[in-house]
């Protein structure tokens, strides 16, 4: 064990706000539950002690990606059969924002997703689940061409003057700086395609045009701007824990890009 007694949901709304959570913050959050060491109640726990320390004034936000509703012609974690596509693409149930689970967005952000009051984006490859105040304006309006740019929750999250807490994770976690992507001049972009549910009910695998995601310089873009001393770094349970301010972290980010990247 890596600690003397359980985190429980007090011990973990009392590390967040001395990292400078407080009430009323609008948090996206991005978690690892295993790094947080044993909590007594688990994720439920977790998600308890973020909403104890927003208040009825804050809002909540995980990312609830479903990358299983991509073109399967794009697959490396594993490749799939070229014979297989076609198949996929046809019988893949469509997204639906009120059951499709998301993945690899850890166990923390699937509790939120299914909390009493949750909402949820109606993008296919790329929704969030928002609780609280600002809730609704997080997620309304996500549009299939803007995954993660300024109509995206991303960019919902930047006009609400938002945080970002990184528990337990990385920066090549960290979505927003997709939205810093977005605002590159004539970003990199390219087809992609998902299973949509349709107004009838039906499901039709439907294409569209967008920007490229590519987190392959968001370990050293976040070096650098933890360098700059706009992040708080300290411990919430047995986690690392990183807190920053999204606007600022995204001006930063969307300037590193155009200086770095060819």
């Amino acid at each position: 064990m890596d600690q003397l007694a359980p985190h429980t949901v007090q011990s973990l709304a009392s590390e967040l706000r001395a990292l400078g959570l407080t009430s009323g913050d609008v948090l996206l959050l991005h978690s690892s539950n295993r790094s947080l060491g044993f909590v007594a109640g688990g994720p439920q726990a977790v998600v308890r002690a973020v909403l104890d320390v927003l208040g009825p004034e804050g809002t909540l936000v995980v990312p609830t990606h479903t990358p299983d509703n991509t073109d399967p012609a794009g697959w490396q974690h594993p490749p799939v059969p070229e014979a297989w596509w076609p198949v996929i693409r046809e019988h893949t149930p469509g997204f639906d924002r009120s059951c499709t689970p998301s993945r690899w967005m850890g166990v923390i952000a699937e509790v939120v997703r299914t909390w009493p009051g949750a909402l949820r984006s109606d993008h296919p490859q790329v929704s969030f689940a928002a609780l609280g105040r600002n809730a609704a304006s997080v997620v309304d309006g996500h549009q299939l061409d803007d995954a993660l740019g300024e109509n995206s929750p991303l960019g919902a999250v930047y006009r609400l003057d938002g945080k970002v807490l990184l528990l337990g994770c990385g920066h090549r976690s960290n979505t927003s700086l997709h939205l810093a992507e977005c605002r590159q001049v004539s970003p990199p972009q390219a087809v992609t395609g998902s299973s949509v549910r349709q107004p009838d009910g039906t499901d039709r695998w439907t294409t569209w045009v967008d920007v490229v995601a590519d987190e392959g310089d968001f370990d050293r873009l976040g070096a650098e701007f933890e360098a700059t001393g706009a992040v708080v770094i300290g411990r919430v349970g047995s986690a690392a824990a990183r807190l920053m301010s999204q606007p600022v972290l995204v001006d930063f980010a969307t300037a590193w890009m155009a200086a770095n990247r060819l």
